[in-house]
C-alpha cells in the first residue's frame, strides 16, 4: 500500500487536523472572527464528505501496518462525532466570537474531533493511546478556555483525573501486551481465543485496568468524579461537546477493544467482564440519578444525568459480553439517540443561558412564555432523556433493555430492572425542570430568541429526537451494520 493510500484511509481525521492548523494560521493574518468560524465549518464539512466518500465507495481494510482500520463501525462514529461537532460549533458562534480565544476554541475543537475520529478507527493499543491522549489534552485546555476561576478549577480537575486515568489505562495496555506479545487487537483476540485458564488472572487484571482508564472517558462510576464540577465550571459550549462527542468516542473504543480484542461473548473471560460492566452500569445509574435529584444548577444536573445515561449504555456492554446478539447494535443505537438528545438539550441551554445570564433551574421559570422555541426543544429532549414515547430515548432504552434480556442471564434481567426503576427516578428531576419551564411565573417579562443558526441546529436536534422515536428503523439498521463488523 502506497503512502497516499495510507493517508486516504485516515482522510476524515486528517482533514479535521489540517483544518485546525488552517484556523490557527488564519488567526495570524485576519482579525475577523467570522472567518475562523467559517473555516471551522468548512473543515467539518470536508471531514464529513471524506467519510461519506469512504462509505459510498466501499473503502475498507487496514492501513499503517494494521494500526487503523476503515470499516462501517469507524465510519458510524465518524459521522456521529463530526455531526455533533458541527452542531456545537454552529451554536457556539456568539459565545466564541466575543472572546479573544476564538481561534484557540475552534482549533482545539477540530483537534479533539479529528483525534476522536481516528480513535474510532484505531485497531492497535499504541494508536488508541495516542489518539485518546491527543483528544484528551485538547479537552483539558477547552475546559479552562474562558480563563475564569470556575473554568480554571474545572480544567485542573479534569487534567488531574485525566492524567491518573491515562496512567491506569497505559498500565492495563502493558499487561495485555505482556500477556499476548502484541499490541494489535486482532493479535490479542487470537491469543485470548486459544488461551487457557492459567491466563485468566493476568487477563482479568489487564482488562480491569483498561476498563478503569476508559471509565473516565465514559463517565462511569466510580470514575465519574470530574463530571459535575467540569460540567458546571467549563463553558457551556465546551460541556455540550464533551457530553456528546467525547462520550461517543469513549464507548466506541471500548466496544472495539473489548468486543474485538477480548472476544465478545465467546471466550472464557467473557463472563468476567460482563459482570464487571454490569456492576459499573448499576452503580452509575443509581449514583447518577441520586446526585441529579439534589441539583439546582442545570449543568450539574445534566452532568449527573450523563453519568446515569452512561449506566444505561453500560447495560448494553454487559449484554455484549454475555453473548447478546443485539447488544452491540443496541449500544450504537443508544449512542446515536443520546447524541441527538443531549445536543438538543445543551444547545437550548446555551441559547437560554446567554439571555438569562444564569444556569439555575429557578431562572428557567416561565421559559415557555419568554422563548417558546427554546422551551419546546428543551422539553422534547428532557422527555427523551427520561425515556417517554414517542421520543428517541424511549426506543433506545427499550432496545438496549431488550438486548440484555435476550442474553438469557438472570442477573441481566435484574440489571434491567435496576434500569427501569432508575428511569422512574430520573423522571422526577426531569419533570421538575419541565414544570418550572411551563407552569412557574417568569421572573422577567421580556422575551428573546436565539440566533438564526442556533435555531436551525436546535430544531434539527429536536426533530431528530422525534423522527428517530417514530421511525427508528434507519438508525437501527445503520447500527446493526456497524456492529456486524466487530463479530
Amino acid at each position: 500500500m502506497s503512502a497516499t493510500e495510507h493517508l486516504h484511509h485516515i482522510g476524515p481525521a486528517l482533514v479535521l487536523l489540517i483544518g485546525s492548523g488552517v484556523v490557527f494560521s488564519a488567526d495570524l493574518v485576519t482579525p475577523r472572527r467570522a472567518s475562523l468560524w467559517g473555516l471551522t465549518l468548512v473543515a467539518l464539512v470536508g471531514g464529513f464528505l471524506y467519510a461519506l466518500w469512504h462509505a459510498t465507495s466501499g473503502t475498507s481494510g487496514e492501513a499503517l501496518s494494521g494500526a487503523v482500520v476503515v470499516d462501517e463501525f469507524g465510519l458510524f462514529f465518524a459521522f456521529v462525532i463530526i455531526i455533533a461537532t458541527f452542531a456545537v460549533v454552529v451554536a457556539s458562534r456568539d459565545w466564541a466570537d466575543g472572546r479573544e480565544q476564538a481561534a484557540e476554541f475552534y482549533a482545539l475543537i477540530l483537534v479533539s474531533a479529528g483525534s476522536m475520529v481516528l480513535l474510532a478507527q484505531s485497531n492497535d493499543l499504541i494508536t488508541i493511546f495516542v489518539a485518546l491522549e491527543t483528544t484528551s489534552i485538547a479537552q483539558f485546555v477547552l475546559a479552562g478556555i474562558a480563563r475564569d476561576n470556575r473554568g480554571a478549577e474545572a480544567s485542573l480537575k479534569y487534567l488531574l483525573t485525566g492524567a491518573v486515568s491515562a496512567a491506569i489505562l497505559l498500565y492495563g495496555f502493558a499487561f495485555l501486551f505482556g500477556i499476548a506479545g502484541t499490541t494489535s487487537l486482532a493479535g490479542i483476540a487470537d491469543f485470548v481465543g486459544t488461551a487457557d485458564e492459567g491466563t485468566r488472572l493476568p487477563l482479568m487484571l489487564g482488562f480491569v485496568l483498561v476498563a478503569a482508564g476508559f471509565g473516565f472517558k465514559m463517565a462511569l462510576v466510580p470514575f465519574h468524579g470530574w463530571v459535575p464540577d467540569v460540567y458546571q465550571g467549563a463553558p457551556t459550549p465546551v460541556v455540550s461537546f464533551l457530553s456528546v462527542a467525547s462520550k461517543a468516542a469513549g464507548f466506541a473504543i471500548v466496544l472495539r477493544v473489548f468486543y474485538t480484542g477480548l472476544g465478545g461473548g465467546g471466550t472464557f473471560i467473557s463472563d468476567d467482564w460482563a459482570v464487571m460492566f454490569g456492576v459499573l452500569a448499576a452503580a452509575s445509574m443509581v449514583f447518577g440519578n441520586a446526585g441529579a435529584l439534589l441539583q439546582t444548577d442545570v449543568k450539574r444536573l445534566l452532568g449527573y444525568s450523563s453519568i446515569a445515561q452512561a449506566g444505561n449504555i453500560g447495560i448494553g456492554l454487559a449484554a455484549v459480553a454475555a453473548g447478546s446478539t443485539i447488544g452491540p447494535a443496541g449500544v450504537l443505537f443508544f449512542i446515536g439517540t443520546y447524541v441527538a438528545t443531549n445536543l438538543g438539550a445543551f444547545i437550548a441551554v446555551i441559547a437560554a443561558s446567554q439571555r438569562l445570564g444564569s444556569d439555575e433551574i429557578a431562572d428557567y421559570a416561565g421559559l415557555i412564555r419568554r422563548s417558546p422555541l427554546i422551551a419546546v426543544i428543551l422539553i422534547v429532549c428532557l422527555l427523551s432523556l427520561t425515556g417517554i414515547p414517542p421520543t428517541a430515548g424511549f426506543i433506545a432504552k427499550l432496545y438496549i433493555f431488550n438486548g440484555a434480556i435476550q442474553a438469557g442471564e438472570t442477573w441481566l434481567v435484574g440489571l434491567v430492572a435496576v434500569g427501569v426503576v432508575n428511569t422512574g427516578v430520573s423522571a422526577y428531576y426531569y419533570l421538575r425542570w419541565m414544570r418550572t419551564i411551563v407552569m412557574d411565573e417568569p421572573l422577567e417579562a421580556w422575551t428573546f430568541r436565539p440566533a438564526v443558526a442556533t435555531q436551525g441546529v436546535m430544531m434539527a436536534a429536536g426533530l431528530a429526537v422525534l423522527v428517530i422515536g417514530l421511525m427508528p428503523t434507519p438508525l437501527i439498521s445503520a447500527a446493526q451494520r456497524a456492529a456486524a463488523v466487530l463479530q
